[in-house]
């Protein structure tokens, strides 16, 4: 990717950084910057990586057997590979959210207060404030506030995603990861959705996987365009989207390619 300017912080780097399920390698020596406080799309036909890849930033890989690594991927300049990072730790630290809303079937004020539970938070007071300003974020508050207690599998799909957000970022991480969020949403759902990630863009570093085009066009500030396991083309998103320097991103771009 190109380089952030100097005013933008590499949130999370990653140096030649390839993934093997078994004999097969998946990942191909990726070498990535992710600014801090903006948004990535990571672009590309299925089957290219696109997934693997963000899945690599928190270790979501590791729960397949027979994966493997090699280089590095960088969170705050320590290896996340390192033997001494500890999951749960990291994990808090970089969110995911995934491309169905997986609310639990629980309460909605308990589906937003279970990883802080997890991270040692038992004091009612703290878990209120954190419920609250999580939901706040993702604009859920005024209109869940009273109803706290119900399952949270009664909100439409787009406010169960709202949800999974506020869950994501209840352990105030500093990372968001977003796997094809918009996926099940209706277009409505899918521009609020688009909305909220230019809202928290100006507190952390959001990475999106998406097949969506328009999508990657208009919520993202960089674009990684991936093709059979490797990094193609990097860069400011109007730059890839308007003049890409590699004629396969410009296939991919214009429905040619994939």
């Amino acid at each position: 990717m190109e380089k952030p300017s100097s005013q933008v912080k590499a949130k999370v780097v990653a140096r030649d950084f390839r993934l093997y399920y078994g004999d097969f390698m998946a990942l191909k020596g990726l070498n990535a910057a992710f600014p801090d406080r903006s948004i990535t799309a990571i672009i590309g036909p299925s089957g290219c990586g696109k997934s693997t890849f963000l899945r690599s930033i928190n270790r979501m890989n590791d729960l397949i057997k027979g994966t493997r690594v090699e280089g590095e991927i960088l969170y705050e300049g320590k290896n996340v590979y390192d033997p001494s990072v500890d999951l749960t730790w990291l994990r808090s630290r970089i969110g995911m959210v995934f491309q169905r809303p997986v609310a639990f079937p629980l309460s909605i004020y308990d589906n937003v207060a279970c990883a802080p539970r997890v991270q040692g938070i038992t004091k009612k007071s703290e878990l209120d404030e954190i419920v609250e300003w999580s939901l706040r974020s993702v604009g859920l508050w005024d209109e869940v506030k009273d109803d706290l207690k119900k399952s949270a599998l009664g909100l439409s799909l787009g406010n169960q995603q709202k949800l999974c957000i506020a869950r994501a970022i209840s352990t105030n991480p500093e990372v968001i990861l977003l796997d094809e969020p918009a996926s099940a949403l209706d277009p409505i759902a899918t521009l609020k959705l688009e909305d909220l990630m230019w809202t928290l863009r100006e507190k952390y570093c959001l990475v999106i996987v998406t097949h969506n085009m328009q999508q990657a066009a208009r919520a993202s500030d960089y674009t990684v365009f991936m093709l059979g396991g490797e990094i193609v083309e990097v860069g400011p998103t109007r730059q890839v989207f308007t003049n890409p320097k590699d004629p396969r991103t410009e296939r991919y771009i214009t429905g040619k390619l994939g």
